[in-house]
């Protein structure tokens, strides 16, 4: 059991890592780069919706997963 955890852990965390970089580029941000270099900030209060709190949220789990992946690896 433990040689196919140890096995197939690198493909699962190369696949988690492709899914975490598609997830994090395509999440939409409502700040411009004007707030970067310290420009007019009218920010309304934003709530996520939709496919958007879904991207989101899917984003967290593949981060959570993808460090679990990563920590067993250190002790396999």
């Amino acid at each position: 059991m433990l040689d196919i955890v140890r096995a197939a852990l690198p493909y699962v965390q190369v696949i988690l890592s492709l899914l975490l970089i598609a997830a994090i580029v395509l999440q939409q941000t409502s700040a411009g780069l004007g707030g970067v270099f310290g420009g007019n900030d009218d920010s309304v209060h934003y709530t996520r919706r939709g496919l958007e709190r879904t991207i989101f949220q899917a984003t967290f789990v593949l981060a959570v997963l993808y460090f679990i992946a990563a920590f067993v690896a250190l002790f396999i």
